[in-house]
């Protein structure tokens, strides 16, 4: 009976274990950029870090983070949604908020690609290898692919920039803005993945005009397509809940870029 309720408390345990690591409680930094605004983040860091990961969220951008850590948009964003399990794989999280300049509409629309966002996102790389002295990526994921490639071609190699970058369900054209294959990214020489999901039904997003993203990106130290399929697809094909944002494999995405940015 001893060896049974032994047990029995062992298993309980394992389990709150991960329960309290899958709850990272996360907190709300804000760091000066330029000169009178900030850049607000939520950061979670949970123990035995291996790398810390810059989060960005696709549409504008504009997560209006309140100084209790909760979201007024975007919280059902693919990678917003899933920061605590990137944490749980050993990465440090920075979700990063519009600028305090651009705490309204349009937010991030129309300044993905301009010098002042990435020095405020670069002011956050900085603050993150402090912090950890360790790599900093770049993870973008539909619209935040414009933001994460652009400032890797302005940051990507250079002594503080950052180190790789993830581009999940990117923005492959686009009649407003210049889309990430029309950047100089055959100009980067940090690592790329590339993440996307075969049926990803945003006209944006054609999974058909992934192979010139790739060959485009020719110059860098390593790079990988991981194309997903299956899951579910439901509402707005440019939106979070649809192929395009991973539903129902959201975990399996999540692993493998983690594995992928770790990987020596």
């Amino acid at each position: 009976m001893n060896h049974l309720l032994t047990l029995i408390l062992l298993v309980v345990s394992l389990g709150m274990g991960r329960v309290a690591f899958g709850e990272i409680t996360p907190r709300v930094v804000d760091i000066p950029t330029r000169p009178g605004v900030t850049q607000r983040f939520l950061y979670l860091q949970p123990g035995n870090i291996q790398a810390s990961v810059i989060l960005l969220a696709g549409g504008h951008g504009g997560l209006q983070i309140s100084e209790s850590g909760g979201l007024g948009w975007g919280g059902g964003n693919f990678l917003v949604r899933m920061r605590q399990q990137f944490a749980e794989n050993r990465l440090a999280i920075a979700v990063i908020d519009a600028p305090s300049d651009r705490q309204a509409a349009p937010f991030l629309n129309g300044f993905r690609q301009g010098p002042e966002h990435v020095t405020d996102v670069n002011a956050v790389v900085a603050w993150l290898k402090k912090q950890n002295n360790l790599p900093v990526w770049l993870v973008g994921t539909s619209r935040g692919t414009q933001s994460a490639a652009f400032i890797a071609t302005q940051l990507g190699g250079k002594d503080g920039g950052p180190d790789g970058v993830v581009l999940t369900s990117t923005i492959l054209s686009d009649p407003k803005e210049r889309s990430v294959p029309e950047m100089q990214v055959e100009n980067l020489k940090i690592p790329v993945l590339v993440v996307h999901h075969k049926e990803d039904g945003c006209k944006l997003c054609n999974y058909d005009d992934i192979p010139a993203l790739m060959k485009k990106l020719s110059s860098v130290s390593r790079k990988e397509l991981l194309a997903f399929e299956g899951g579910k697809s439901q509402g707005d094909p440019c939106q979070a809940m649809a192929y395009h944002g991973f539903n129902g494999i959201e975990q399996e995405v999540v692993t493998r870029i983690s594995e992928w940015i770790v990987k020596k």
